[in-house]
């Protein structure tokens, strides 16, 4: 029997990778369905792997969920790059932004953390750049949608921002799918430039986009020294 060498882990990189991301698939549905406190060896069941895999890819409940909101915001973020790049102006490549975030679900996902534990996830330091990438497109799409003329000038980028979490209560007889497309489409009614009534208060600017992405971290600690 032919034997893999030692340098030739192709193979087993490429089958870690995909169990990580059956694992990652599953927690993100279990997550939405029941909350950030379904059982581990329920996620190991709907992923198709053992318990014993989700460890070893996972140590604990918090890495996993902090895979599951990277994978998300990370998603978030090429969705934004891929609109501006395939559409053919920015109001379109907005609105395709925003119906893609609603069907990653991502306000139920933050609905269903708890705000704590979605405050140590967003901490993670590898985070910034993802998010940064999400900041630059939203700014990019809502600015120019309104040098366009198709976006309304009392709308700004932190207006977009809780857009993107929408979450959307479904009524019995009504699928969560059918629900979500029909208030995402009279909103997007409502963001048009030509759309009648004003909104109350003022926009939230792109400042308040950076302050509503940004993670407080504790002051540093200083080692005493005795005199």
């Amino acid at each position: 029997m032919k034997t893999r060498s030692p340098q030739d882990t192709t193979g087993l990189r490429a089958d870690a990778r995909r169990n990580r991301d059956l694992i990652v698939a599953a927690a993100r549905e279990l997550l939405v369905e029941q909350g950030a406190d379904v059982p581990l060896e329920d996620v190991a069941r709907r992923a198709g792997v053992g318990i014993g895999t989700l460890y070893r890819r996972f140590p604990d409940r918090d890495a996993l969920l902090r895979a599951v909101f990277e994978e998300g915001l990370r998603r978030m973020a090429d969705l934004a790059e891929t609109s501006w790049r395939e559409e053919p102006d920015a109001w379109h490549a907005l609105c395709r932004f925003l119906r893609a975030c609603t069907e990653l679900r991502l306000g139920v996902l933050s609905a269903k953390l708890e705000p704590h534990l979605h405050q140590r996830l967003r901490a993670g330091p590898d985070l910034h750049e993802i998010r940064q990438r999400v900041i630059a497109g939203v700014l990019r799409m809502t600015e120019q949608a309104q040098a366009d003329g198709a976006l309304r000038g009392d709308i700004g980028p932190g207006d977009i921002a809780l857009l993107m979490t929408l979450h959307v209560y479904t009524p019995p007889g009504m699928s969560d799918e059918q629900a979500m497309a029909r208030v995402v489409e009279i909103m997007l009614n409502g963001l048009r430039a030509d759309a009648g009534s004003p909104l109350p208060g003022a926009p939230l600017t792109g400042d308040d986009l950076r302050r509503y992405t940004a993670v407080e971290r504790p002051p540093p600690t200083h080692a005493r020294h005795d005199e």
